[in-house]
């Protein structure tokens, strides 16, 4: 499905979004800043949209993006090299529930818009908690259901209808555009997902809605070893 859809999955993101995407994947990749992390892993990296913004807003050593979808990475990888970042990022086939890194390999982990597609969500952070160095911070971009009940009515009226119908109009796949409303909605977003985060093992776990709710950011990071 992502195959199919790469093509224009930049040019969808932004029209659908109306850029919104684009200011919270910047604040999200913010919140590194006073790590200073200088290996990075991007899971679900995609187009690689995330990596080459942190590339710019961090100048980490080295950024890996890792993604299922082939098609994705193709397109990626010309992104990484017209903007100049080709020794700096690194997108490989890779599956967020094996990564295939040792352990305490990142100074950060980012996922944007990703983690609702782990096909098993609590393998996946725990996979990401092992490949993490010991104080090291996840940061997560997700849909989430706004509670304002009259934005929750037009957030559903705009995912569940709008956004497919757009899609169809630009001759995108539809059946992609409704997955994600439904893959949206099934999230355990807010507070639920905190609560994983936690059981999984991360520490210092929250999270911020952003743009009325329609959106999250979640952070947490891996714990220091116990003296």
């Amino acid at each position: 499905m992502f195959d199919r859809i790469a093509g224009r999955y930049d040019f969808m993101n932004r029209l659908l979004s109306m850029g919104i995407d684009v200011k919270w994947r910047i604040k999200a990749i913010k919140l590194f800043i006073p790590d200073a992390p200088k290996v990075v892993l991007d899971v679900a990296t995609g187009t690689g949209d995330m990596a080459i913004r942190a590339a710019k807003l961090l100048h980490p050593d080295k950024i890996i993006g890792i993604d299922i979808s082939p098609g994705m990475l193709d397109i990626g990888r010309r992104k990484v090299e017209k903007e100049g970042f080709k020794d700096v990022i690194e997108l490989q086939e890779g599956d967020s529930e094996t990564i295939n890194f040792p352990e305490n390999s990142f100074d950060a982990v980012m996922v944007a818009f990703g983690v609702r597609n782990f096909q098993n969500l609590e393998k996946g952070l725990s996979e990401i908690l092992r490949v993490l160095k010991p104080g090291a911070q996840l940061v997560v971009i997700e849909f989430s259901k706004p509670r304002i009940p009259g934005v929750r009515n037009l957030y559903n009226l705009y995912m569940g209808i709008v956004a497919p119908q757009m899609a169809k109009w630009f001759n995108q796949n539809k059946k992609a555009y409704q997955y994600l409303n439904e893959s949206a909605k099934a999230f355990p977003d807010r507070q639920q997902f905190v609560t994983i985060l936690k059981d999984r093992g991360y520490s210092n776990t929250t999270f911020k809605p952003l743009s009325l709710g329609i959106c999250c950011i979640y952070v947490g990071r891996k714990p220091l070893p116990v003296a």
